[in-house]
């Protein structure tokens, strides 16, 4: 099932719908159109792969979804909320409320262990630190990293600390995953171990996920595919 749009499921609101989504940017006095006219639903729990090769625009379909940033047409709706429209504020609330995110790069915070990266986002949203400790020994021992939740990132391998922020997009229990690349730094065993954790800990959580790859053997193993090229999804 390739449609960016499936209706097998009448009458469930899908957690991301986006309609006519464009971006365009200018570059030396020419016009690129990034995005042309996208439609997709994600309907919950589902785990749909963006395949499309470097420069293709998921990155910037990603951004779009995650109310990154502006400047795109069309219709964005998040857990059944318009958002293309929202102010700074509400998009902020979203994203609290829906969306998780993994990047190639794993942005941890250097100076803080495993659990406590796992911890600060969980308090950000208003957890009490004795519930955020619990959920992150919980999430970090599901991948694996039990013996080494006091390691800061500079003491784990690539693998771990990609899991670890793993754990971090997921500590808030976000319906919707955006996973950006998530193994691309990683050699091609370490990036099946951990995108085989990856889907399992999400399918777990019932969570939804967006994965952006450019890697045609690792979108098979998702629910979905969907296909970025010039502009268009199919």
């Amino acid at each position: 099932m390739n449609s960016p749009t499936p209706h097998d499921n009448q009458g469930v609101v899908p957690i991301v719908r986006l309609r006519n989504l464009s971006r365009s940017f200018q570059q030396g006095g020419v016009t690129i159109d990034v995005l042309r006219g996208v439609d997709l639903d994600i309907m919950p729990g589902e785990i749909v792969a963006l395949l499309g090769p470097s420069g293709s625009g998921k990155s910037t379909m990603l951004q779009a979804v995650g109310l990154l940033e502006g400047g795109f047409g069309g219709e964005i709706d998040i857990g059944g909320t318009p958002a293309e429209k929202s102010n700074a504020a509400a998009r902020t609330a979203l994203r609290r409320e829906y969306l998780g995110f993994v990047y190639q790069f794993h942005h941890l915070l250097p100076d803080f262990n495993a659990r406590e990266n796992v911890v600060m986002p969980q308090m950000v949203a208003g957890a009490a630190r004795s519930d955020a400790d619990v959920r992150a020994d919980e999430l970090l021992g599901a991948l694996g990293l039990e013996h080494r939740l006091e390691h800061r990132p500079s003491q784990l391998s690539g693998g771990e600390q990609q899991r670890v922020a793993v754990a971090r997009a997921l500590a808030n229990r976000p319906a919707l995953v955006l996973a950006d690349e998530p193994t691309g730094n990683l050699d091609e065993h370490t990036a099946d171990r951990v995108l085989g954790q990856f889907l399992e800990l999400v399918r777990g959580e019932g969570s939804a996920a967006l994965v952006a790859t450019h890697n045609e053997r690792l979108a098979q193993k998702m629910d979905r595919v969907v296909r970025l090229h010039d502009g268009h999804l199919s």
